[in-house]
């Protein structure tokens, strides 16, 4: 069997013109739908033809360690250099600093065409644009001038160092020390582990931004956040006036991981031994108002932001590519007969698509991803609004919504992409038909930028109680307000009444959260299941928007096949779906007895 990627830029084209668009317009910009359309196609015809055919030699391949520098898998340093060549992994970063400019989401359409195609090449360029768009805002001017330019252009990489061999997420654990100097750099030492992208051999040069513990003003280190900064560390030696590169810098490749998946993107230990560092600042606005002294949190929180949304976008797209490998399987895999006589081909056997278990996984795995794909672009144009009095409320509510992104999105990606493997028995299992990389492949997502359980402690110790409550009141307002909204459509207000029915049950777990009856597990016990119940209610809410507005296109529509897909797949999810939500209300509210009973030491 033959399988070829096939982007889903019809798919986009829908969500950004007709769904997202009216919603947030400037998700969209100035272009019209030829517009998108022309620059979509282009993109998806990059990644299909240049950058699919690299996925799977790569996985065999992988990376490997020669004299303390990285190699990649062949194929991969030209596939890097079309990219940049053709301007793909720049499409949206600012024309000042020498990209397309275009609309973010835009930028998100061609991430996922990337990933897609071949996730652990695309790992390299989206760390790169979020190391570069975090010195966008948080760095110096020689920075702006010398390093981002050249990130942007791909001839500089980037990265994020945040983890060490001892500690990942619990910061105030962390060794790496950074000491000021009497020229007003910083002197950094330490390790740093599982750094995607730490070295390679496809960009001259490395920057690396480092999270360092920074002495206090009695010289101490002190065991809290208090001391934790951001800084700037390029592999090779800088000239902050001509930003030519010197040398050496003290940063060493120490050794690369032999991973589950992922496997042609280069995973890093790093040590930085007396390297040369610059702090990076308090995030400013981009008219370059004045920043703080006291760096570092700030810049670090945005990066990280940043990253756990490309996750979560990087899971959906390994699960869209293991459905496309099912969904065509399906159809073409002969076994037994339809169970009604009016369905079968007349041959010895029927494709396996008329079987309803078959059509279970496949329903599930589509509604779950066209579903995200939608509220991932929603997200992405919260954090895009141009508005500067609405930007904190979009940000926040954004912010709520992005712990839902990374771990639910990985969460059932997974799942996904092992329903693809179930449906396709045997074949799936091996190697030769693809999906066996993906469900490893996509494995990761779970466990990067904050693991799922981390996730879900963040959303419900943090995000809901965040400016008051408001984001979270402001997440079920627009759920009513769509409900209202979609009223005129007969046929969707049975949806409508169990969308308002889900969300009352959200509400009232996210009130029992907050009794001072709780125990002090009680969130911990319950939270992953409540971060599942968002996820699933936000999916609903998306499809409530996308089936309102295939209702209303439907009539005049040429491609009707399209609207009607729609309308199936926004069935299936409130059908088989949404129900679960109330299943999950149940957990959250047992809380955590049962689960803190048994003694440690009987498991």
């Amino acid at each position: 069997m033959s399988i070829v990627y096939n982007a889903p830029v019809e798919d986009y084209l829908f969500l950004l013109h007709d769904v997202i668009g009216p919603l947030a317009p400037h998700a969209i910009g100035d272009l019209s739908r030829d517009d998108t359309r022309q620059v979509l196609e282009q993109a998806a015809r990059f990644f299909e033809e240049v950058w699919a055919p690299l996925d799977g030699p790569g996985d065999e391949a992988g990376c490997r360690l020669e004299n303390g520098a990285v190699k990649t898998p062949p194929g991969y340093k030209a596939g890097h250099a079309a990219q940049c060549e053709a301007g793909w992994n720049s499409v949206s970063a600012p024309e000042a600093y020498g990209g397309a400019g275009l609309p973010d989401s835009i930028g998100q359409a061609v991430r996922e065409f990337s990933a897609s195609a071949c996730n652990s090449l695309g790992l390299y360029t989206g760390l790169t644009s979020g190391a570069h768009a975090t010195i966008r805002r948080t760095g110096d001017d020689w920075m702006l001038q010398h390093i981002v330019p050249r990130m942007v252009k791909g001839e500089w990489a980037g990265t994020m160092c945040l983890t060490e061999p001892h500690c990942g997420t619990d910061l105030r654990l962390m060794k790496t020390r950074a000491v000021p100097q009497a020229d007003g750099t910083w002197c950094l030492s330490g390790t740093k582990i599982f750094i995607s992208g730490g070295d390679q051999d496809l960009s001259e040069n490395v920057i690396h931004l480092v999270l360092a513990k920074v002495p206090d003003e009695n010289g101490r280190i002190v065991e809290d956040l208090s001391t934790v900064k951001l800084f700037l560390v390029s592999k090779l030696s800088l000239d902050t006036v001509t930003g030519a590169l010197r040398g050496a810098n003290g940063v060493t490749v120490t050794g690369i991981e032999r991973k589950m998946g992922l496997k042609g993107s280069a995973t890093c230990t790093l040590a930085f031994e007396n390297a040369r560092a610059y702090p990076l600042q308090e995030s400013r606005e981009a008219t370059g108002a004045a920043r703080k002294s006291s760096a570092g949190m700030s810049g670090m929180f945005d990066m990280m932001n940043s990253a756990r949304l490309g996750t979560g976008l990087q899971a959906l797209s390994s699960a869209n590519r293991a459905y496309g490998h099912a969904a065509q399987y399906a159809r073409e895999r002969l076994a037994g007969r339809a169970a009604k006589a009016a369905d079968r081909t007349g041959g010895a056997a029927d494709p396996i698509v008329v079987h309803p278990d078959v059509r279970r996984l496949l329903l599930k795995q589509a509604s779950f991803i066209e579903g995200a794909r939608a509220l991932g672009l929603y997200v992405r144009a919260l954090l895009d609004e141009p508005d500067e009095a609405r930007r904190p409320q979009q940000a926040a509510f954004a912010s709520l919504l992005t712990p839902v992104v990374k771990a639910f999105f990985s969460d059932r990606s997974f799942e996904s992409a092992n329903d693809a493997m179930q449906l396709m028995g045997g074949h799936g299992y091996i190697r030769e038909n693809g999906v066996e990389q993906l469900v490893r492949d996509a494995r990761i997502f779970q466990l990067y930028e904050g693991a799922n359980g981390v996730q879900a402690l963040d959303l419900v110790l943090r995000k809901l109680s965040s400016y008051e409550g408001r984001p979270f009141a402001e997440f079920l307002a627009m759920l009513d307000a769509t409900t209202r909204e979609v009223q005129d459509q007969k046929e969707l207000r049975p949806y409508a009444d169990a969308l308002n029915a889900a969300a009352l049950e959200a509400r009232d777990c996210a009130s029992w959260f907050r009794e001072s009856s709780r125990d002090a597990y009680d969130v911990g016990g319950s939270s992953h299941d409540f971060l599942t119940m968002l996820g699933i209610l936000a999916c609903a809410w998306m499809w409530l928007r996308i089936a309102y507005v295939a209702k209303t296109l439907l009539p005049q529509a040429e491609n009707r096949a399209f609207f009607e897909r729609k309308l199936a797949l926004a069935r299936y999810w409130f059908e088989r779906e949404l129900p679960v939500v109330f299943a999950l209300g149940q957990r959250v509210r047992t809380g955590s007895e049962c689960l803190m009973t048994l003694p440690a030491e009987q498991f």
